[in-house]
């Protein structure tokens, strides 16, 4: 049985209580982040905080912990779990008010919730999806306007995992005015002639922790790199395309709307970057 980690105190997984007024649970008022544990040790740990501040901050938060309690929350999930590879979950909300109300409650009197959990997951930088690739489909992208911000709405990306369960693949990448934005839980990217194209940061999409290492690895390893939308058609007449997330590293994506991307496996860019985001992770992990 785990030990979490809930607003100032460890106990046990089955011990945890969180309000029925607490307004992640009634309005989804609440931002998250996911940390990945490779070794024992954290990756990108402060990419993901200063994100974390950043969400905080963009919904009018006031962030209840500091980094330095919270890295050290973080390890001791890692230490009491004894997770070798997974990732450390952490949820702040507004907290719980004596009632529901739309109104924001007064933070002075409302404290925040704060919740950390681990997940272990061994062998998650061999997994099979990380060597035969993935299948995506493509759906329109409705979610709310600020996705940049990293907040537990995540019922529409949920749906778009299910409806690409449904059609035999493995995840979704949204559309919006005939370009991708991203996928239900990734950034996305395509490969044409040895150029890495992907979005643009802005409002539309989150901004990925790992993604902006894998672009930074990318273009240390001299891979020419371009920041602009691209359409689902491109996308199925491109030489790679792959997916990078907190949890998932780098991975390639096989297959989009039933058209085979390339050869039908993970490209040689994506591989490549793969191997030089986990190893340049584990050397700087913490």
């Amino acid at each position: 049985m785990r030990t979490v980690y809930l607003n100032g105190e460890y106990v046990a997984e089955n011990e945890a209580k969180v309000s029925i007024f607490d307004r992640g649970f009634l309005m989804a008022d609440g931002v998250y982040e996911v940390t990945s544990v490779l070794d024992g040790k954290l990756v990108d740990f402060d990419g993901h905080a200063v994100r974390l501040e950043r969400s905080l901050g963009e919904l009018g938060m006031k962030n209840p912990i500091t980094k330095d309690e919270l890295l050290a929350v973080h390890r001791e999930l890692v230490s009491r779990n004894d997770v070798v590879d997974g990732g450390v979950y952490l949820q702040i909300t507004r907290g719980a008010p004596a009632d529901r109300d739309f109104a924001f409650p007064d933070p002075e009197t409302t404290p925040c919730t704060v919740v950390l959990f681990t997940q272990s997951k061994p062998g998650v930088t061999e997994s099979p999806a990380s060597k035969a690739g993935i299948k995506v489909i493509s759906i329109a992208d409705e979610r709310w306007g600020r996705r940049d911000i990293k907040t537990v709405q995540l019922l529409y990306p949920s749906m778009g995992k299910m409806m690409a369960k449904a059609a035999g693949c493995d995840d979704a990448w949204m559309v919006e005015d005939g370009f991708v934005t991203e996928g239900t839980s990734n950034n996305a990217y395509i490969v044409k002639g040895n150029k890495i194209i992907t979005r643009a940061l802005s409002n539309d999409i989150l901004h990925g922790i790992t993604r902006a290492a894998v672009l930074r690895f990318a273009q240390e390893a001299q891979m020419e790199v371009e920041e602009r939308n691209f359409t689902i058609d491109e996308a199925k007449e491109a030489d790679e395309a792959f997916i990078t997330s907190a949890t998932m590293f780098v991975n390639g994506v096989v297959e989009i709307d039933g058209a085979q991307i390339g050869d039908g496996v993970p490209g040689h860019v994506s591989k490549r970057l793969r191997e030089i985001y986990l190893d340049e992770s584990r050397k700087v992990a913490i």
